[in-house]
């Protein structure tokens, strides 16, 4: 039995996968290594899925995960998965290489994360030849939902939005600038509440304003993530929640850029299966 995980910060997708089929599929909340510690992770994988997957049945897992980039989150992540399986195999690796792996299969292309957070890389087909890091909520994730609803604070607060609508989502949210400063500063996991705003944004993106701010944040993101390749003939496949809400918006700045969009899928779960089943 393979174990298969795609993990952004917000969600984690499992499918339990058997003789070429799949046999079950759990979602858990989001593990990221880098920001949770182990006992943390163990936490989630005893109450949300341990019970839900015959833990003695899994052989080999691949995980592929936001913040598995490095050794150290690595064994973290390891460490907690061996608590609960058997499995003698456990290979953790990026969300980066799942969402490569799952976009372009066997063929090069650019493969980005527009999620909570963001990323991009080259890939050749078989490996990841080239990646601008992505940094975090803090130094990077340009274009993801984290960074637009960073933004769209920002823009509220400093009153670069209509009056209207900046009266409309502070009450909706229920925000002052106080309640703000004490979630972005001092409350865990900031990256998954600025993240929860992406919805306003959603309904409010034919408002000139927002569709202008929609569109410096995707220029962003395509500046400084994906233009280093120096591949602008190669298509570019996205993967992600952002990614889906905002396709039109996208698909729009790319071009303006002289790039082309592949794929947009929201979540590599599916291409994951298929590309192991091979």
């Amino acid at each position: 039995m393979i174990l298969i995980a795609d993990s952004g910060s917000t969600k984690t997708d499992w499918v339990l996968c058997g003789n070429g089929r799949v046999i079950s599929r759990v979602r858990t909340q989001g593990l990221n290594p880098t920001l949770q510690s182990e006992e943390e992770i163990l936490d989630v994988l005893s109450n949300e899925l341990a019970g839900n997957i015959e833990t003695t049945q899994v052989d080999e897992i691949h995980f592929y995960g936001a913040g598995c980039a490095y050794e150290t989150a690595n064994n973290r992540m390891r460490n907690a998965l061996s608590v609960i399986f058997t499995a003698g195999n456990i290979e953790i690796n990026s969300d980066l290489l799942g969402a490569a792996r799952s976009l372009c299969g066997h063929e090069e292309g650019i493969a980005c994360i527009l999620g909570t957070g963001s990323n991009s890389c080259l890939f050749d087909g078989e490996k990841i030849t080239g990646n601008t890091p992505s940094l975090g909520y803090i130094l990077g994730d340009e274009g993801s939902g984290s960074y637009l609803g960073r933004r769209l604070l920002s823009d509220c607060l400093k009153k670069q939005l209509p009056q209207e609508i900046r009266n409309r989502f502070m009450e909706q949210y229920r925000l002052d600038i106080a309640t703000i400063l004490e979630r972005v500063y001092h409350s865990p996991l900031p990256n998954r509440w600025l993240a929860s705003f992406t919805p306003f944004l959603v309904e409010h993106k034919e408002i000139p304003e927002v569709k202008a701010m929609l569109i410096q944040c995707f220029t962003e993101f395509f500046k400084r993530n994906t233009m280093v390749y120096r591949r602008s003939w190669l298509p570019i496949h996205i993967v992600g929640g952002v990614g889906v809400s905002f396709a039109d918006e996208i698909k729009e700045t790319a071009e303006s850029l002289g790039f082309s969009v592949g794929k947009i899928t929201e979540a590599p779960i599916d291409g994951l299966i298929e590309y192991h089943k091979k």
